[in-house]
């Protein structure tokens, strides 16, 4: 087999071999779509002859980390024909994305995983989680902070890159895992008018508060079925605001919408306000929680530099990674300070270990979302000097847990 880019000219072959994997028919508007997500992204292919028999797409990405960006590709549409299973081919087009991503200097790549027991394999861990949240809005929405009174207003779909677009750059630091997003990803893909899971679903809502923007909620909602009396729906997408007040503001009106009786928010942060400020737990439920972005560290000492840290923190670190062997080894790494990442060194040394992980692992505790002292007590990081493991969970620590909204 050859490892290759994929041409334009061989996209629909590419697409054939996604819908083949993942079980899909879709409609040529669906196919359509799929087709101009492709189009910008980097193409990686691997082909037997001039069959194309595994695929994977990343699109040019720029996430947030803790005290800046990094450029990250994300990938996506990752597919190997059930022909050439267990031959070796997604390690080879993972392999040669790992070395473009260090050519370029991008030390770190993401996913978000279709089957999770896959990608810890290739040094992925993962880095943010999601929570369903639901809501019962057959009454009134109990709150124990006040909601903010200034006037909400609708925007248009359309108008959001303008609109929007400004304040989600501006709010992006506040957690690390943030996706940024040009025109193109807010109407290509983020604003969308029939939505890809549910075609039941309205075109996308956008409520808006505040002038200057101070928050807004993007949703859809479906009505009630008719069969099976299900009460009417709105789904909520996204939601941010500058205080709790405005995010009051924004929860009440998404449960109060007419003719309908649930709200429906999939992916929201694990320290989400909404779950401290509900008056009542039992009409505000969690009820589920999933991994959702995954983090792979290409180049580990330039992704530990790049980001910055809450404490100091002086720590040999001893990181297996089976797939990118200049991972591995045995490095002492002193932290800055919460003023960035000047001052923090990753160095090769001879000296004890203090904690040993697998590259996947520190994946995970990259963003701030994982804590080492967990993986610790779950077998997965070895402590071999006591408390080192709570000194790197301080200087890890962000104010706000990584989240990522953004499904690729």
């Amino acid at each position: 087999m050859e490892i290759r880019d994929v041409p334009e000219a061989h996209l629909d072959r590419a697409l054939d071999l996604v819908y083949l994997v993942f079980h899909e028919r879709p409609d040529e508007q669906k196919r359509k779509h799929h087709r101009e997500l492709m189009l910008p992204c980097e193409r990686v292919g691997a082909y037997d002859g001039e069959t194309l028999v595994g695929f994977v797409a990343a699109h040019r990405f720029t996430l947030s980390v803790p005290g800046g960006d990094l450029p990250c590709p994300g990938l996506t549409f990752v597919s190997v024909a059930p022909t050439h299973r267990r031959r070796g081919v997604l390690s080879a087009m993972l392999g040669e994305l790992y070395r473009r991503c260090a050519a370029r200097r991008e030390p770190i790549a993401a996913l978000w995983a279709s089957e999770d027991a896959i990608y810890g394999r290739f040094g992925f861990g993962p880095a943010t989680q999601g929570a369903l949240v639901e809501i019962d809005s057959r009454r009134p929405l109990a709150l124990r902070v006040a909601p903010d009174e200034r006037p909400l207003r609708l925007v248009d779909p359309a108008d959001a890159p303008a609109v929007l677009g400004p304040y989600y750059e501006a709010t992006r630091a506040r957690r690390a895992g943030r996706v940024a997003r040009d025109e193109e990803r807010w109407s290509g893909e983020w604003l969308v008018d029939e939505d890809e899971e549910d075609d039941e679903l309205s075109p996308p809502r956008i409520v808006a508060l505040g002038e200057p923007l101070a928050g807004y909620a993007v949703y859809r909602t479906k009505g009630e079925d008719d069969g099976t009396r299900t009460p009417g729906l709105v789904r909520v997408d996204e939601l941010e605001a500058d205080t709790p007040a405005v995010a009051a503001a924004l929860w009440t009106y998404l449960a109060s919408v007419d003719l309908t009786g649930t709200v429906r928010a999939w992916g929201r942060p694990l320290d989400d306000p909404l779950l401290l400020f509900a008056a009542d737990r039992d009409q505000v439920r969690v009820t589920g929680q999933f991994p959702a972005l995954w983090v792979r560290l290409v180049d580990v000492g330039a992704a530990l530099t790049a980001r910055r840290w809450s404490a100091a923190a002086d720590l040999v670190v001893e990181v297996h990674d089976s797939r990118i062997p200049a991972n591995s080894g045995r490095f002492r790494l002193r932290t800055g300070t919460a003023a960035g990442p000047a001052g923090t060194r990753y160095e090769p040394t001879g000296d004890p270990v203090d904690l040993a992980f697998d590259v996947r692992d520190l994946g995970a505790c990259y963003l701030g979302g994982t804590r080492v002292t967990d993986l610790v007590a779950a077998g997965l990081v070895e402590e071999h000097t006591r408390g080192a493991a709570g000194t790197l969970d301080a200087a890890l620590r962000t104010d706000r847990l990584p989240h990522t909204g953004d499904e690729f």
